[in-house]
Protein backbone atom coordinates (compact mmCIF):
# COMPACT_ATOMS: atom_id res chain seq x y z
CA UNK A 1 0.00 0.00 0.00
CA UNK A 2 2.91 2.61 -0.50
CA UNK A 3 1.07 3.57 -3.48
CA UNK A 4 -0.87 6.96 -3.01
CA UNK A 5 -4.23 6.56 -2.87
CA UNK A 6 -5.07 9.05 -4.95
CA UNK A 7 -3.45 6.97 -7.72
CA UNK A 8 -5.43 3.87 -7.06
CA UNK A 9 -9.47 5.72 -6.22
CA UNK A 10 -10.89 3.07 -8.41
CA UNK A 11 -9.08 -0.18 -7.30
CA UNK A 12 -9.55 0.83 -3.32
CA UNK A 13 -13.15 1.71 -4.55
CA UNK A 14 -14.04 -1.98 -6.06
CA UNK A 15 -11.77 -3.96 -3.12
CA UNK A 16 -14.19 -2.44 -0.90
CA UNK A 17 -16.90 -3.11 -2.63
CA UNK A 18 -16.41 -7.16 -3.19
CA UNK A 19 -16.50 -7.26 0.87
CA UNK A 20 -20.06 -5.76 1.76
CA UNK A 21 -20.86 -5.97 5.26
CA UNK A 22 -24.53 -5.06 7.31
CA UNK A 23 -24.70 -2.72 9.90
CA UNK A 24 -22.86 -3.52 13.00
CA UNK A 25 -20.90 -6.11 11.04
CA UNK A 26 -18.38 -4.53 9.04
CA UNK A 27 -15.52 -6.19 10.51
CA UNK A 28 -13.61 -6.51 7.70
CA UNK A 29 -14.22 -3.08 6.05
CA UNK A 30 -13.30 -1.59 9.25
CA UNK A 31 -10.32 -3.61 10.08
CA UNK A 32 -9.66 -2.45 5.81
CA UNK A 33 -9.80 1.22 6.49
CA UNK A 34 -7.88 1.21 9.55
CA UNK A 35 -5.08 -0.84 7.42
CA UNK A 36 -5.45 2.30 4.94
CA UNK A 37 -5.54 4.61 8.03
CA UNK A 38 -2.12 3.58 9.41
CA UNK A 39 -0.56 3.66 6.28
CA UNK A 40 -1.18 7.16 5.55
CA UNK A 41 -0.11 8.23 9.21
CA UNK A 42 -2.39 10.39 11.85
CA UNK A 43 -2.29 11.48 14.60
CA UNK A 44 -5.12 10.00 16.47
CA UNK A 45 -7.02 6.86 15.13
CA UNK A 46 -10.09 5.50 17.23
CA UNK A 47 -11.99 1.63 16.62
CA UNK A 48 -14.98 0.72 17.76
CA UNK A 49 -15.80 1.17 21.13
CA UNK A 50 -12.52 3.72 21.04
CA UNK A 51 -14.55 5.87 19.37
CA UNK A 52 -18.09 6.01 21.11
CA UNK A 53 -19.84 4.76 23.73
CA UNK A 54 -21.28 1.07 22.72
CA UNK A 55 -24.13 2.16 24.91
CA UNK A 56 -25.53 4.68 22.47
CA UNK A 57 -25.55 2.53 19.28
CA UNK A 58 -29.01 2.10 18.11
CA UNK A 59 -30.76 -1.11 15.95
CA UNK A 60 -27.87 -3.69 17.28
CA UNK A 61 -28.51 -7.38 15.91
CA UNK A 62 -29.09 -9.92 18.28
CA UNK A 63 -25.52 -11.47 19.43
CA UNK A 64 -25.98 -14.95 17.31
CA UNK A 65 -25.88 -12.55 14.35
CA UNK A 66 -22.25 -11.24 14.90
CA UNK A 67 -19.91 -15.13 15.18
CA UNK A 68 -20.49 -15.80 10.97
CA UNK A 69 -19.53 -12.23 10.39
CA UNK A 70 -16.54 -12.08 12.82
CA UNK A 71 -15.57 -15.81 11.35
CA UNK A 72 -15.40 -14.28 7.73
CA UNK A 73 -13.74 -11.00 8.15
CA UNK A 74 -10.69 -13.79 9.93
CA UNK A 75 -10.64 -15.77 6.91
CA UNK A 76 -10.08 -12.70 4.70
CA UNK A 77 -7.10 -11.81 7.05
CA UNK A 78 -8.17 -9.04 8.99
CA UNK A 79 -6.01 -7.76 11.80
CA UNK A 80 -7.24 -10.17 14.72
CA UNK A 81 -6.67 -7.87 17.29
CA UNK A 82 -8.74 -5.22 15.68
CA UNK A 83 -11.53 -8.03 15.71
CA UNK A 84 -11.23 -8.62 19.25
CA UNK A 85 -11.50 -5.43 19.90
CA UNK A 86 -14.46 -4.61 17.63
CA UNK A 87 -16.31 -7.54 19.22
CA UNK A 88 -20.30 -7.47 19.99
CA UNK A 89 -20.44 -5.30 16.78
CA UNK A 90 -18.37 -2.26 17.67
CA UNK A 91 -17.34 -1.59 14.80
CA UNK A 92 -16.26 2.10 12.64
CA UNK A 93 -13.42 4.21 13.45
CA UNK A 94 -12.52 7.84 13.57
CA UNK A 95 -9.01 9.47 12.41
CA UNK A 96 -8.06 12.56 13.33
CA UNK A 97 -5.14 14.86 11.55
CA UNK A 98 -4.15 17.42 14.31
CA UNK A 99 -2.41 20.66 13.21
CA UNK A 100 -2.33 23.27 15.90
CA UNK A 101 -4.18 26.52 15.44
CA UNK A 102 -7.13 26.41 12.86
CA UNK A 103 -10.64 25.43 12.09
CA UNK A 104 -11.99 22.07 13.66
CA UNK A 105 -13.60 20.30 10.63
CA UNK A 106 -15.49 17.02 10.68
CA UNK A 107 -15.74 14.37 7.76
CA UNK A 108 -18.29 11.73 7.99
CA UNK A 109 -18.68 8.66 5.81
CA UNK A 110 -20.43 5.59 6.24
CA UNK A 111 -19.51 2.30 5.69
CA UNK A 112 -22.49 -0.72 6.01
CA UNK A 113 -24.09 -2.47 2.76
CA UNK A 114 -27.12 -3.97 2.64
CA UNK A 115 -29.10 -7.41 2.41
CA UNK A 116 -29.16 -7.43 -1.45
CA UNK A 117 -28.03 -10.06 -3.71
CA UNK A 118 -25.56 -8.32 -6.54
CA UNK A 119 -26.80 -8.90 -10.23
CA UNK A 120 -24.27 -11.23 -12.12
CA UNK A 121 -26.11 -10.50 -15.33
CA UNK A 122 -23.63 -9.38 -18.39
CA UNK A 123 -24.07 -5.88 -18.63
CA UNK A 124 -23.55 -4.71 -14.50
CA UNK A 125 -19.54 -3.46 -14.45
CA UNK A 126 -18.92 -5.35 -11.45
CA UNK A 127 -19.90 -8.41 -12.68
CA UNK A 128 -18.20 -8.11 -16.04
CA UNK A 129 -15.45 -6.45 -14.75
CA UNK A 130 -15.05 -9.06 -11.88
CA UNK A 131 -15.21 -7.31 -8.38
CA UNK A 132 -19.06 -8.50 -7.97
CA UNK A 133 -19.90 -8.86 -4.10
CA UNK A 134 -18.20 -12.00 -2.73
CA UNK A 135 -20.42 -12.04 -0.21
CA UNK A 136 -23.92 -14.10 -0.89
CA UNK A 137 -27.69 -11.83 -0.35
CA UNK A 138 -24.80 -8.48 0.74
CA UNK A 139 -24.08 -5.72 -1.55
CA UNK A 140 -23.04 -2.17 -1.77
CA UNK A 141 -25.94 -0.72 -3.12
CA UNK A 142 -25.78 2.80 -1.96
CA UNK A 143 -22.30 4.14 -2.28
CA UNK A 144 -20.82 3.65 0.61
CA UNK A 145 -17.92 1.75 -0.99
CA UNK A 146 -17.51 5.20 -3.21
CA UNK A 147 -17.80 6.89 0.49
CA UNK A 148 -15.17 5.33 2.37
CA UNK A 149 -12.81 5.81 -0.68
CA UNK A 150 -13.42 9.43 -0.56
CA UNK A 151 -12.72 9.49 3.27
CA UNK A 152 -9.85 7.78 2.88
CA UNK A 153 -8.40 9.82 -0.12
CA UNK A 154 -9.68 12.98 1.79
CA UNK A 155 -7.70 12.02 5.24
CA UNK A 156 -4.35 11.08 2.70
CA UNK A 157 -4.46 14.52 1.01
CA UNK A 158 -5.26 16.64 4.00
CA UNK A 159 -1.71 14.65 6.04
CA UNK A 160 0.35 15.03 3.13
CA UNK A 161 -0.73 19.35 3.00
CA UNK A 162 0.45 22.03 5.36
CA UNK A 163 -3.42 22.43 6.86
CA UNK A 164 -3.80 24.01 9.66
CA UNK A 165 -6.11 22.81 12.20
CA UNK A 166 -7.61 19.80 13.17
CA UNK A 167 -9.52 17.40 10.74
CA UNK A 168 -11.94 14.16 12.06
CA UNK A 169 -12.93 11.72 9.68
CA UNK A 170 -15.89 9.65 10.96
CA UNK A 171 -16.08 6.22 9.51
CA UNK A 172 -19.40 5.51 10.98
CA UNK A 173 -21.43 2.04 10.79
CA UNK A 174 -25.29 0.87 10.80
CA UNK A 175 -25.77 4.28 8.51
CA UNK A 176 -28.68 2.00 6.54
CA UNK A 177 -30.64 1.50 9.93
CA UNK A 178 -30.03 4.54 11.44
CA UNK A 179 -27.75 2.93 14.26
CA UNK A 180 -24.35 4.44 13.73
CA UNK A 181 -25.08 8.56 14.02
CA UNK A 182 -26.41 8.73 17.35
CA UNK A 183 -23.38 7.42 19.02
CA UNK A 184 -20.93 9.53 17.01
CA UNK A 185 -22.32 12.57 17.16
CA UNK A 186 -22.69 12.04 21.17
CA UNK A 187 -18.79 11.35 21.43
CA UNK A 188 -16.12 13.88 22.33
CA UNK A 189 -14.57 13.55 18.44
CA UNK A 190 -17.88 15.27 17.51
CA UNK A 191 -17.23 17.97 20.40
CA UNK A 192 -16.26 21.68 19.41
CA UNK A 193 -16.40 20.97 15.64
CA UNK A 194 -16.46 24.39 13.64
CA UNK A 195 -17.51 22.84 10.89
CA UNK A 196 -18.83 19.45 9.69
CA UNK A 197 -19.35 17.99 5.88
CA UNK A 198 -21.19 14.74 5.15
CA UNK A 199 -21.26 13.62 1.53
CA UNK A 200 -23.36 11.25 -0.75
CA UNK A 201 -23.00 9.61 -4.45
CA UNK A 202 -25.50 9.99 -6.49
CA UNK A 203 -29.15 9.97 -5.53
CA UNK A 204 -30.39 10.72 -8.91
CA UNK A 205 -27.97 13.93 -9.32
CA UNK A 206 -25.72 12.85 -12.59
CA UNK A 207 -21.87 12.30 -13.05
CA UNK A 208 -20.56 16.69 -13.22
CA UNK A 209 -23.58 17.49 -10.75
CA UNK A 210 -22.86 18.60 -6.92
CA UNK A 211 -25.90 19.68 -4.64
CA UNK A 212 -24.18 22.13 -2.19
CA UNK A 213 -26.11 20.78 0.53
CA UNK A 214 -29.81 18.88 1.28
CA UNK A 215 -32.98 20.34 3.09
CA UNK A 216 -35.90 19.15 4.11
CA UNK A 217 -34.60 15.48 4.80
CA UNK A 218 -37.44 13.60 6.85
CA UNK A 219 -36.52 12.89 10.54
CA UNK A 220 -37.13 9.07 10.81
CA UNK A 221 -37.97 6.37 13.37
CA UNK A 222 -37.65 2.63 13.23
CA UNK A 223 -40.36 0.85 14.90
CA UNK A 224 -40.28 -3.17 16.13
CA UNK A 225 -43.50 -4.13 17.10
CA UNK A 226 -44.46 -7.82 18.61
CA UNK A 227 -48.11 -8.83 19.08
CA UNK A 228 -48.96 -11.58 22.22
CA UNK A 229 -51.91 -13.52 21.12
CA UNK A 230 -53.02 -16.90 22.55
CA UNK A 231 -53.21 -20.29 20.28
CA UNK A 232 -56.03 -22.61 19.54
CA UNK A 233 -56.88 -25.03 17.92
CA UNK A 234 -58.72 -23.08 14.85
CA UNK A 235 -61.61 -26.02 13.81
CA UNK A 236 -62.59 -27.23 17.50
CA UNK A 237 -62.15 -24.03 19.64
CA UNK A 238 -61.57 -21.21 18.05
CA UNK A 239 -63.35 -19.22 20.43
CA UNK A 240 -60.72 -19.96 23.54
CA UNK A 241 -57.44 -18.18 20.96
CA UNK A 242 -56.64 -14.47 20.62
CA UNK A 243 -55.96 -14.24 17.27
CA UNK A 244 -52.35 -12.30 16.84
CA UNK A 245 -52.64 -12.46 12.96
CA UNK A 246 -56.09 -10.57 12.72
CA UNK A 247 -54.87 -8.09 15.43
CA UNK A 248 -51.73 -7.62 13.35
CA UNK A 249 -53.91 -7.05 10.54
CA UNK A 250 -56.14 -4.35 12.25
CA UNK A 251 -53.52 -2.57 13.23
CA UNK A 252 -51.91 -2.55 9.53
CA UNK A 253 -55.13 -1.01 8.31
CA UNK A 254 -55.12 1.31 11.08
CA UNK A 255 -51.37 2.30 10.75
CA UNK A 256 -52.24 3.93 6.82
CA UNK A 257 -55.59 5.71 8.45
CA UNK A 258 -53.43 8.01 11.19
CA UNK A 259 -54.42 11.45 10.15
CA UNK A 260 -51.73 13.56 8.21
CA UNK A 261 -50.57 16.49 10.16
CA UNK A 262 -51.21 19.73 9.51
CA UNK A 263 -47.58 21.41 10.42
CA UNK A 264 -46.29 19.33 7.51
CA UNK A 265 -45.58 16.04 5.31
CA UNK A 266 -45.38 12.56 7.44
CA UNK A 267 -45.11 8.75 6.20
CA UNK A 268 -45.78 6.02 7.75
CA UNK A 269 -45.36 2.44 6.29
CA UNK A 270 -45.62 -1.44 7.25
CA UNK A 271 -42.48 -2.97 5.36
CA UNK A 272 -42.02 -6.47 6.53
CA UNK A 273 -44.85 -8.45 8.67
CA UNK A 274 -45.05 -12.44 9.52
CA UNK A 275 -47.35 -14.08 11.66
CA UNK A 276 -48.62 -17.73 12.67
CA UNK A 277 -47.11 -21.52 12.30
CA UNK A 278 -50.03 -23.31 10.71
CA UNK A 279 -53.05 -23.06 8.49
CA UNK A 280 -55.19 -24.85 11.55
CA UNK A 281 -53.68 -22.88 15.02
CA UNK A 282 -54.79 -19.65 15.84
CA UNK A 283 -51.84 -17.34 15.47
CA UNK A 284 -49.89 -16.79 19.00
CA UNK A 285 -47.96 -14.02 17.76
CA UNK A 286 -47.30 -11.64 14.94
CA UNK A 287 -44.08 -9.41 14.61
CA UNK A 288 -43.99 -6.10 12.28
CA UNK A 289 -40.94 -4.23 11.20
CA UNK A 290 -42.65 -0.58 10.52
CA UNK A 291 -41.05 3.35 10.17
CA UNK A 292 -42.99 6.90 10.56
CA UNK A 293 -41.15 10.04 9.17
CA UNK A 294 -42.08 13.59 9.18
CA UNK A 295 -40.91 16.79 8.01
CA UNK A 296 -39.94 17.97 11.10
CA UNK A 297 -38.15 15.69 14.11
CA UNK A 298 -41.78 16.99 16.36
CA UNK A 299 -43.52 15.45 13.27
CA UNK A 300 -41.74 12.11 13.09
CA UNK A 301 -42.55 12.03 17.00
CA UNK A 302 -46.22 12.66 16.44
CA UNK A 303 -45.99 9.74 13.71
CA UNK A 304 -44.33 7.16 15.99
CA UNK A 305 -46.33 7.86 19.00
CA UNK A 306 -49.73 7.56 16.43
CA UNK A 307 -48.49 4.29 15.51
CA UNK A 308 -47.36 3.00 18.59
CA UNK A 309 -51.07 3.78 19.96
CA UNK A 310 -52.11 2.16 17.07
CA UNK A 311 -50.70 -1.20 17.26
CA UNK A 312 -51.53 -1.18 20.66
CA UNK A 313 -55.22 -0.29 20.61
CA UNK A 314 -55.23 -3.32 17.69
CA UNK A 315 -53.60 -5.70 19.95
CA UNK A 316 -55.96 -5.04 22.55
CA UNK A 317 -59.53 -4.62 20.53
CA UNK A 318 -58.18 -8.86 19.54
CA UNK A 319 -57.40 -10.01 23.34
CA UNK A 320 -53.68 -9.92 22.82
CA UNK A 321 -51.25 -7.44 24.31
CA UNK A 322 -48.41 -5.67 21.61
CA UNK A 323 -44.83 -4.51 22.62
CA UNK A 324 -43.73 -1.90 20.73
CA UNK A 325 -39.67 -0.71 20.46
CA UNK A 326 -38.37 2.15 18.76
CA UNK A 327 -35.35 0.49 17.17
CA UNK A 328 -33.47 3.62 15.65
CA UNK A 329 -34.59 7.45 14.82
CA UNK A 330 -32.99 10.25 13.48
CA UNK A 331 -33.73 13.98 13.19
CA UNK A 332 -34.25 16.56 11.20
CA UNK A 333 -30.95 18.94 10.23
CA UNK A 334 -31.23 21.06 7.47
CA UNK A 335 -27.60 22.41 5.45
CA UNK A 336 -26.43 25.74 6.83
CA UNK A 337 -26.52 28.67 4.18
CA UNK A 338 -23.38 29.97 4.95
CA UNK A 339 -21.55 26.23 3.86
CA UNK A 340 -23.45 25.78 1.17
CA UNK A 341 -22.63 28.83 -0.18
CA UNK A 342 -18.93 27.79 0.41
CA UNK A 343 -19.59 24.62 -1.09
CA UNK A 344 -20.88 26.02 -4.17
CA UNK A 345 -18.05 28.78 -4.71
CA UNK A 346 -16.00 25.39 -4.53
CA UNK A 347 -17.70 23.14 -6.36
CA UNK A 348 -17.58 25.44 -9.49
CA UNK A 349 -13.84 25.40 -9.49
CA UNK A 350 -13.47 22.07 -9.35
CA UNK A 351 -12.23 19.78 -12.70
CA UNK A 352 -15.03 17.85 -14.40
CA UNK A 353 -17.88 19.80 -12.40
CA UNK A 354 -20.50 21.39 -14.59
CA UNK A 355 -23.47 22.29 -12.37
CA UNK A 356 -23.86 23.05 -9.59
CA UNK A 357 -26.68 23.63 -7.59
CA UNK A 358 -27.06 25.69 -4.14
CA UNK A 359 -29.68 23.30 -2.63
CA UNK A 360 -31.86 20.61 -2.82
CA UNK A 361 -34.75 19.30 -1.35
CA UNK A 362 -33.43 15.06 0.40
CA UNK A 363 -37.15 14.23 0.39
CA UNK A 364 -35.41 10.90 2.47
CA UNK A 365 -33.90 10.01 5.69
CA UNK A 366 -30.23 9.98 7.00
CA UNK A 367 -28.63 9.58 10.47
CA UNK A 368 -25.32 11.85 9.82
CA UNK A 369 -28.01 14.53 11.02
CA UNK A 370 -27.24 13.62 14.54
CA UNK A 371 -23.65 14.98 13.90
CA UNK A 372 -25.03 17.79 11.83
CA UNK A 373 -27.36 18.79 14.75
CA UNK A 374 -24.22 18.57 17.47
CA UNK A 375 -22.46 20.35 15.32
CA UNK A 376 -24.97 23.08 15.22
CA UNK A 377 -26.32 23.41 18.57
CA UNK A 378 -22.75 23.87 19.86
CA UNK A 379 -22.24 26.55 17.46
CA UNK A 380 -20.98 25.19 14.18
CA UNK A 381 -21.85 24.92 10.72
CA UNK A 382 -23.07 21.80 8.97
CA UNK A 383 -23.68 20.79 5.25
CA UNK A 384 -24.80 17.36 3.69
CA UNK A 385 -23.47 17.50 -0.27
CA UNK A 386 -24.12 14.94 -3.25
CA UNK A 387 -21.70 14.52 -5.75
CA UNK A 388 -23.67 13.19 -8.52
CA UNK A 389 -22.68 9.79 -10.39
CA UNK A 390 -24.25 8.27 -13.38
CA UNK A 391 -26.11 5.13 -11.93
CA UNK A 392 -27.57 2.51 -14.13
CA UNK A 393 -30.15 1.58 -12.00
CA UNK A 394 -31.39 3.03 -8.55
CA UNK A 395 -29.91 2.92 -5.26
CA UNK A 396 -30.89 -0.20 -3.55
CA UNK A 397 -31.02 -2.13 -6.31
CA UNK A 398 -29.53 -5.49 -7.38
CA UNK A 399 -27.78 -3.32 -10.83
CA UNK A 400 -26.29 -0.07 -8.82
CA UNK A 401 -23.43 1.07 -9.86
CA UNK A 402 -21.51 4.39 -10.01
CA UNK A 403 -19.31 6.15 -12.75
CA UNK A 404 -16.12 6.17 -11.10
CA UNK A 405 -15.08 9.61 -12.80
CA UNK A 406 -17.46 10.68 -9.88
CA UNK A 407 -14.70 9.28 -7.20
CA UNK A 408 -12.13 11.84 -8.07
CA UNK A 409 -14.89 14.90 -7.95
CA UNK A 410 -15.88 13.90 -4.24
CA UNK A 411 -12.02 14.02 -3.63
CA UNK A 412 -11.45 17.58 -5.04
CA UNK A 413 -14.53 18.81 -3.98
CA UNK A 414 -14.26 17.87 -0.25
CA UNK A 415 -10.28 18.72 -0.20
CA UNK A 416 -10.68 21.71 -1.47
CA UNK A 417 -13.50 22.81 0.73
CA UNK A 418 -11.42 21.66 3.51
CA UNK A 419 -8.67 24.03 2.26
CA UNK A 420 -11.16 26.65 1.64
CA UNK A 421 -12.41 26.63 5.18
CA UNK A 422 -9.04 26.53 6.58
CA UNK A 423 -8.25 29.99 4.21
CA UNK A 424 -11.82 31.70 5.22
CA UNK A 425 -12.23 30.63 8.80
CA UNK A 426 -14.87 32.18 10.41
CA UNK A 427 -16.85 31.80 7.13
CA UNK A 428 -18.74 35.21 6.62
CA UNK A 429 -22.20 35.19 8.07
CA UNK A 430 -25.35 34.76 5.28
CA UNK A 431 -28.59 35.60 6.38
CA UNK A 432 -30.60 32.77 6.89
CA UNK A 433 -32.40 30.38 10.24
CA UNK A 434 -29.64 29.71 12.85
CA UNK A 435 -31.32 26.42 13.62
CA UNK A 436 -33.36 23.78 12.62
CA UNK A 437 -35.97 24.97 15.14
CA UNK A 438 -36.31 28.11 13.25
CA UNK A 439 -36.35 26.86 10.04
CA UNK A 440 -39.13 24.75 10.75
CA UNK A 441 -40.91 28.07 12.24
CA UNK A 442 -39.85 29.74 9.53
CA UNK A 443 -41.68 26.92 7.39
CA UNK A 444 -44.99 26.74 9.39
CA UNK A 445 -43.89 23.56 10.89
CA UNK A 446 -43.04 22.01 14.27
Amino acid sequence: MNEPIRDRLVSLRRSLHRHPEPAWREFYTTARIVEEIRAIGVDELAVGPDAYDPADRMAVPEDYRFASWDERARERGADPDLLDRMAGGNTGAVAVIDRGEGPAIGLRVDIDALFIEESDETGHDPADEGFRSEIDGAMHACGHDVHMTWGLAVLEAIKESDFSGRLVVFFQPAEETSGGGCPMAKSDFAADLDYLLAAHVGLDHPTGEVIAGIEKPLAMAHIDATIHGTSAHAGKAPNEGDNAMHAMGTAIVNAYGIPRHADGMTRVNIGYAEAGSASNVIAEEAHMETEARGETTELMEYMTDELERTVKSAATMHGCRADVEVVSKSPRADSDPELQALVSEVANGVRGIDRVVPAADFGASEDATFLMERVQRDGGLATYLIVGTDHPTSHHTPTFDVDEDSLEHGVDVLVETIRELEHQHPVPHVDGPASVDERADAEGGG
